[in-house]
């Protein structure tokens, strides 16, 4: 069957299998026991992107000029099927596509992006888990829940090897994650994917530093955060972005990512090669609460991020990137919305929204938000700042919503001065089953 049918099919399976036992759907779950400790579910979610955008200075579509478009994409389409199936063992599995748009290759774009089973040793403090997934390290949106972002996008600077030595930020893991009165902690050894079948994959060895083709050693991760007032669930790796005022949430956090030997680059003599470990350390602050009785929220996500990825190493994001390349030799950021988001040095990233009473406007309400990256990178002679600010119009709260972001990034020279800024508009379609 194609796509995502074969998993309806088995939905409609287990359905018809448990249907004498099963009281009935409960909070979106389909309770396969009396008691519904145990039940299966399905969610929804897809984001559509209208953008109009100013391109980076040389771009090119397939050869063309493009210094400028409006264009149409689906930034992420996402099926989750999971399940508690016995007092101990849990299942996750995620299916779904990104970054589909008109230079997509077709029909070949929906793909596994978790696929997990847990066992609990202790269903509160310890449980072990291993597959394709996103339970790992650093910082709490590096793996963000993406059906309740606060703006039109995730900080994706924070998922540091998204698709260079994972797959949208899964690894091929064993875990280990639990609760220890209000710590919570995940571990994580993880197997990195070959760069080799990257696309951003570049076999050259030179003085900047870049992801060895060696086979790789394992990756170590961990996030462990104090959650000071409301109780977080854990029971999947992703975090939410806001709760519109349905929790109060105050939360201190800190995690790694480490890989010895992860990265080369030649040395005074060019026939040397050095090889050096990825690093990763960071440290966040997470505040979401209401502020009266009427449904009015705050929110409010700091953090501070080192990335070690040795000499110099700088590397280009363009989130759902319309175009093909770049005539401009002289430009760092390659074609089209693409800037420097990764790379060795620090950032600091601020986002914050503050949400309207409910009612606003009819029975909808809004959240105007902003939010900033400001990276150092030792590559780079100038901050990255990369600003994106808003409104959130919620329809159905999470469940339908209209987000509309301007964003601002830098262009850089390949000498690593900033040369212009460049803008962009979007406006996301939510629709969001859970």
């Amino acid at each position: 069957m194609k796509n995502y049918q074969w998993l309806l099919t088995l939905f409609l399976i287990l359905y018809s299998t448990f249907s004498g036992t099963a009281q009935s759907f409960k909070n979106g779950k389909l309770t396969l026991n009396e008691d519904g400790s145990r039940w299966v579910k399905l969610t929804l979610l897809n984001q559509v992107w209208v953008r109009s955008m100013e391109y980076n200075p040389g771009t090119t579509k397939f050869g063309y000029d493009y210094p400028k478009g409006t264009d149409i994409g689906i930034r992420r389409y996402r099926i989750q099927f999971l399940g508690q199936l016995t007092d101990r063992v849990f299942f996750y599995s995620q299916f779904g596509e990104n970054n589909f748009n008109d230079i997509s290759n077709r029909k070949l774009g929906f793909f596994v992006h978790d696929a997990v089973g847990e066992y609990a040793i202790d269903r509160e403090k310890l449980s072990l888990g291993a597959g394709l997934t996103a339970w790992g390290g650093l910082s709490r949106f590096s793996a963000p829940s993406v059906g309740s972002i606060l703006g039109v996008d995730a900080p994706l600077f924070l998922q540091s090897t998204n698709d260079v030595t994972d797959q949208f930020l899964r690894k091929l893991s064993l875990y280990a994650k639990g609760k220890l009165g209000k710590l919570d902690y995940r571990l994580t050894m993880a197997d990195p994917m070959a760069i080799q079948r990257s696309n951003s994959y570049d076999p050259n060895l030179s003085s900047q530093s870049n992801f060895s083709p060696k086979p790789a050693k394992k990756q170590w991760n961990g996030y462990f955060m104090y959650q000071f007032l409301d109780q977080e669930g854990n029971q999947t790796p992703y975090m939410t972005g806001t709760y519109l005022g349905k929790k109060k949430v105050f939360n201190i956090g800190a995690g790694f990512i480490f890989q010895p030997e992860a990265m080369w680059h030649s040395g005074l003599s060019n026939a040397d090669t050095l090889l050096t470990n990825m690093v990763q350390l960071a440290t966040d602050i997470y505040y979401d609460a209401p502020i009266n009785e009427n449904g009015a929220s705050i929110s409010f996500y700091g953090n501070f991020t080192h990335f070690d990825f040795g000499p110099n190493y700088i590397r280009q994001l363009g989130a759902m990137n319309p175009t093909t390349g770049s005539a401009a030799t002289d430009i760092l950021n390659g074609g089209g919305n693409a800037y420097p988001a990764y790379g060795t040095g620090n950032t600091l990233y601020f986002q914050a929204g503050i949400k309207s009473d409910d009612n606003f406007i009819g029975n909808t309400s809004v959240m105007p938000y902003v939010s900033l990256q400001h990276s150092v990178y030792e590559r780079l002679n100038d901050p990255v700042n990369f600003i994106d600010a808003g409104l959130a119009w919620f329809l159905s709260e999470h469940s339908s919503k209209l987000t509309l972001g301007f964003q601002n990034r830098p262009v850089f020279t390949s000498d690593g001065d900033i040369s212009q800024r460049k803008n962009g508009v979007i406006l996301q379609y939510q629709v969001y089953f859970n």
